[in-house]
């Protein structure tokens, strides 16, 4: 069998879209589950849309996100260079274009823009595309020789016949005939001499012998071309996989108006690589059982694109905030500290024991920046209403409430130790002698401690971090809220 060989093709033209990395991920998985080689290859020659820092971001991405490629710009595998830019200067794809010309499958066209603009157009996908007529095709040779001795410019267009069919084979969607009349001759070398983006794709696919071929669904339209072009030149054609659309919860094209389009912007969310990575797997594909968390070593373990939908695939935040939260939770307790200190430190600024804080909120958040909502009140006792004492389940009522309280006070001022565990041992001894159940006593205090309603964290544990002196200050003040109310 042939080695699988797959690449990630990205242009540098800014952040890396959602669908762009999990154009990435399928790549990678499909090489590694079959020990097989992934390519990053650049795809700059639309200057136009360059994007400075655009590479370097690229590179940031597959790192952090793990999807390490075998070969590529910093990495010659024999297949070099990888930059498209770098490529053409070569001439390697004004040499394979000047071959199809000879072969009667391109020709140079001349036309200048005000002869194209007075051609026809039809709308195709909602976009008004404008079709040649073929007219430089019947151009003779000595025309040519001219026209390219007067440095006339020119373009090099694919020569599709107007009858019969092109029929090419996709891994999910089977084999799709397209009407040849459909097809434009389209464009292979532009006229400031660089290819286009689909002749570029096909010359550099073969050339670099690349296997399998991942992209959106959106290029299903484009692929008869590329298949009459391999078909041209003689060349295997590569294994098709389309991926189905990726959309929001609107099931709208996932846009950079939806804030979380790309990797970057999920990152700073809050969300962590391993989640994302991830749940982007599960965006089109899913294993055989309903299995829904997976490193990256398991991925390439179970992944088998032949169970890749269909279907568009929805973007569901509320379901990557849970992925998220899941991750957060099974995370080691000193990583997590080191990811959520910065998040706590924009809140707190009093000297207190932010390592215990991260591990009061770490299993109660499904992003980093949820931290903020939980902790505030240890920063400053916020204003809060006293019908928060009562509590239909733990029996109190603010009359309840401000009798434990007072009768807490003086044992709470006289305690020393103000650990959670001696907190809790004084205040279940005072509950054993009150002859009432712990929240009882325990509801009225973490209210008096915290003004919150929900916190990450019982009422002895808060006072641990408090410390004796906020602790005692913060009861006082509930029990005067208490008695002017």
């Amino acid at each position: 069998m042939t080695k699988i060989r797959t690449r990630y093709a990205p242009s540098p033209t800014g952040r890396m879209h959602v669908g762009n990395l999990r154009s990435a991920l399928y790549e990678f998985l499909i090489a590694k589950h079959d020990g097989g080689d992934f390519m990053l290859r650049i795809e700059d020659t639309d200057q136009e849309r360059y994007v400075e820092g655009a590479i370097d971001i690229i590179y940031r991405t597959m790192e952090k996100t793990g999807l390490i490629h075998d070969e590529g710009p910093d990495k010659d595998g024999g297949y070099g260079p990888y930059v498209q830019s770098e490529r053409m200067r070569t001439g390697i794809y004004m040499k394979y274009a000047k071959e199809l010309v000879e072969k009667g499958e391109a020709y140079y066209c001349f036309c200048d823009k005000e002869r194209l603009a007075s051609l026809k157009t039809e709308v195709v996908d909602g976009k008004e595309i404008m079709i040649y007529d073929k007219h430089c095709l019947h151009l003779s040779k000595e025309e040519v020789a001219a026209n390219l001795a007067a440095g006339k410019p020119f373009v090099i267009r694919q020569n599709i016949p107007n009858e019969g069919t092109t029929t090419f084979h996709d891994e999910l969607y089977g084999a799709i005939t397209v009407e040849n009349a459909e097809l434009d001759d389209m464009i292979l070398i532009k006229s400031d001499g660089y290819p286009t983006y689909n002749f570029a794709n096909v010359v550099d696919d073969h050339t670099m012998n690349i296997t399998h071929v991942v992209r959106g669904n959106e290029y299903l339209s484009s692929s008869p071309k590329y298949v009459r072009l391999y078909d041209a030149f003689g060349w295997q054609v590569p294994v098709y996989i389309h991926l189905p659309l990726i959309t929001d919860e609107n099931h709208k094209k996932l846009s950079k108006r939806s804030g979380h389009s790309s990797f970057e912007d999920l990152l700073e969310q809050g969300f962590i690589t391993e989640a994302i990575v991830n749940y982007i797997a599960l965006l089109g594909w899913s294993p055989e059982d309903n299995r829904e968390i997976f490193t990256l070593d398991e991925l390439i373990q179970e992944f088998d694109y032949k169970r890749i939908s269909k279907s568009p695939a929805v973007f569901d935040i509320v379901k990557l905030r849970w992925m998220n939260g899941e991750y957060l939770k099974a995370m080691d307790a000193d990583v997590f500290y080191e990811m959520a200190v910065p998040y706590i430190k924009e809140v707190i600024t009093k000297d207190m024991d932010l390592k215990k804080i991260a591990g009061m909120v770490k299993t109660r958040i499904e992003v980093l920046p949820d931290i903020a909502e939980h902790i505030d009140f240890f920063e400053k006792l916020p204003e809060y209403d006293v019908a928060m004492y009562t509590h239909k389940k733990m029996k109190t009522d603010t009359a309840s409430s401000l009798e434990v309280l007072k009768e807490v006070l003086p044992i709470l001022e006289s305690q020393e130790d103000y650990t959670n565990d001696a907190l809790y041992q004084t205040l279940a001894a005072y509950v054993e002698q009150k002859g009432c159940k712990n929240g009882y006593v325990m509801w009225p205090i973490r209210t008096a401690v915290s003004g919150k309603q929900m916190t990450p964290a019982g009422a002895t544990e808060i006072m641990e971090v408090l410390g004796k002196e906020e602790s005692i200050n913060r009861i006082r003040k509930g029990i005067e809220l208490l008695q002017n109310a």
